[in-house]
């Protein structure tokens, strides 16, 4: 099969991703081989292969928001059979024994493994999932509508989830007339967008691209949209950042109201500035938000189909992933990037 291999960490503008023939890996007990249709292309994808996250396994075959069909199962797999539509996301699998696993923390695992990193993903034509960990993808998205969902979708999500407010039985409870602010808005945020107005907040946009993204925010129904160093005309009750950028978090945390919350919703993030205590002050909080569980998955993609979320995604071939992801590093992405590895099909 085809895969884009990363043997050496190297910036994007070298091109560091070769595409090779591999051999199709086997499922093996518990595991399913899914032949691979899209595959999203995300920012933790990029700080992967410019080296930002350290290398857990060389080489390795990094993406990690894929949709395929099951062409074939490994022992002891009753979740899926041959033929179904599925996909998986960046937390390919965890113990289930540490004390994480058995408070429900399953995000926090002390020994998960992550698709694309420390194990080979979906840049390919052919990946291996953890029947466990994957999903049914809902029959309202197709291949490459569903795709960006898997990552960017789910840990915007829990970066919602995070705020605290009410959950999925009362969808609207906290949430008619609360003011979020999102800074950065790629993937993630085009799709956050869509959840938190469903459920009646109104959204302010802080991103520096105003060509793609804040013209993007404005279509979504952004309340406001400015630049990221922009203040924000109302207090915010909440804000997540999505930008790998430290320098953000004053800025965020200056236009919180009093109780507000700030997520921080990367994996990987530039280092944040020292901040005065007053903008901590008034009981202001700040947390990140680490991979993602089961449950939020699960959850995102039944809130998703009955908004229903709509993707924008920019398609790109295999061979066609540095280039991808060299667009993604310099804002040159409108939504999401897409990997299509088979022709596109009506939902």
């Amino acid at each position: 099969m085809k895969a884009a291999l990363l043997r050496h960490s190297a910036p994007i503008d070298t091109a560091p991703l070769v595409i090779a023939d591999v051999e199709a890996p086997k499922p093996g007990p518990g595991e399913i081989r899914l032949s691979v249709a899209a595959c999203g292309v995300c920012r933790t994808d990029l700080h992967v292969v410019e080296g930002e996250l350290a290398a857990r396994r060389s080489p390795v075959i990094p993406g990690h928001q894929v949709v395929g069909v099951v062409e074939s199962v490994g022992p002891g797999v009753s979740e899926f059979k041959a033929g179904d539509r599925a996909g998986f996301g960046w937390l390919h699998g965890t113990c289930g024994r540490c004390r994480f696993c058995l408070s429900g923390r399953e995000n926090l695992c002390e020994s998960a493994d992550f698709t694309g990193w420390t194990v080979d993903g979906g840049f390919a034509e052919m990946a291996i999932a953890r029947a466990a960990f994957a999903y049914a993808i809902p029959a309202a998205f197709d291949d490459m509508s569903a795709a960006p969902l898997l990552c960017a979708g789910i840990i915007g999500y829990r970066a919602l989830r995070a705020i605290g407010w009410g959950g999925l039985d009362e969808p609207r409870r906290g949430w008619a007339g609360a003011r979020i602010g999102l800074y950065g808005f790629g993937a993630a945020g085009h799709v956050a967008i869509q959840v938190a107005r469903s459920r009646g907040a109104d959204v302010y946009v802080c991103t520096r691209d105003r060509d793609r993204h804040q013209a993007l925010a404005s279509e979504l129904g952004a309340a406001w949209v400015g630049s990221a160093a922009d203040r924000p005309p109302v207090p915010l009750d909440a804000a997540i950042i999505f930008a790998p950028a430290g320098e953000l978090v004053p800025a965020a945390l200056s236009a919180l109201d009093r109780g507000g919350t700030l997520v921080l919703g990367g994996i990987h993030m530039s280092p944040i500035p020292s901040v005065p205590y007053d903008l901590l002050y008034q009981e202001r909080v700040v947390r990140s938000v680490a991979n993602n569980t089961r449950e939020d998955g699960r959850l995102f993609l039944e809130e998703a189909a009955r908004i229903p979320v709509t993707t924008r995604v920019q398609p790109f071939t295999l061979e066609q992933v540095n280039e991808a992801l060299a667009a993604l590093k310099h804002d040159g992405i409108r939504g999401a990037a897409v990997l299509q590895l088979r022709p596109r099909r009506a939902p």
